[in-house]
């Protein structure tokens, strides 16, 4: 039995279509062009994000502060970075008595040295067995805990020796001590002691030793002993 393709008529109409099909082609083909749009972006949004993200990221490094390296660090300046005018600095032990008291008309803290310099220095410090050591100079340049201070223009220590007798020691530079007790000057210096003078070209001074070393030229005035 054979059968062939049937061949509609000529006058029958044209072929339509039925069913799910033909509904959804019009809708689609009816879709306005923004929606489309919003649809195509919503599909690459996480890309875009992605990279949104990376740029961000980029740009955060290129701007971000690089750490100095140990060439770049910057100098200390030699300008002041604080002040004091007319102070009284006070230092005490650990038992709470007074060791230090550093006096002036103006103090300047310099960074590239870390040093201080006073104005109208006067400087008091306290041995623990009570004696008591005066220092006093035009300017003084000294360390942060005033321990060590060269005193600059009309200078001037003054404390008392072992038996208690009055030692003082004058010059236009001394460099002092004041907690190990020892006084030097590389210049001309006058020192009074118990009546007597001595005027030296340096001079080296330890009160822990008990020992005076004067540089000549030396000249002097011995006052006569009293006889008892």
């Amino acid at each position: 039995m054979t059968a062939g393709l049937h061949q509609p008529d000529k006058d029958q109409g044209p072929i339509s279509i039925s069913g799910p099909l033909s509904a959804a082609l019009p809708q689609r083909l009816q879709i306005p062009w923004f929606l489309r749009l919003r649809d195509t972006l919503s599909s690459y949004l996480p890309l875009l994000l992605m990279a949104l993200l990376a740029l961000a990221s980029w740009w955060l490094v290129k701007n971000s502060p690089r750490p100095q390296e140990p060439g770049e660090e910057r100098a200390l300046s030699s300008e002041p970075d604080y002040t004091m005018s007319q102070f009284a600095l006070e230092r005490f032990d650990v038992d709470g008595r007074l060791k230090l008291r550093i006096e002036g008309a103006q103090l300047r803290h310099i960074p590239a040295t870390d040093r201080i310099e006073i104005d109208t220095a006067l400087i008091r410090a306290i041995a623990p067995d009570g004696r008591v050591t005066l220092a006093r100079a035009q300017r003084a340049i000294g360390n942060g805990d005033g321990s060590e201070v060269q005193l600059l223009g009309g200078a001037e220590v003054s404390s008392s020796d072992a038996e208690g007798r009055p030692l003082v020691m004058q010059g236009e530079f001394l460099h002092a001590f004041l907690i190990t007790e020892r006084v030097r000057s590389h210049l001309p210096v006058l020192v009074r002691h118990a009546g007597s003078e001595l005027r030296a070209g340096g001079m080296e001074y330890d009160h822990v030793a008990r020992r005076l070393d004067l540089k000549g030229p030396l000249r002097s005035y011995v006052a006569p002993r009293v006889a008892k």
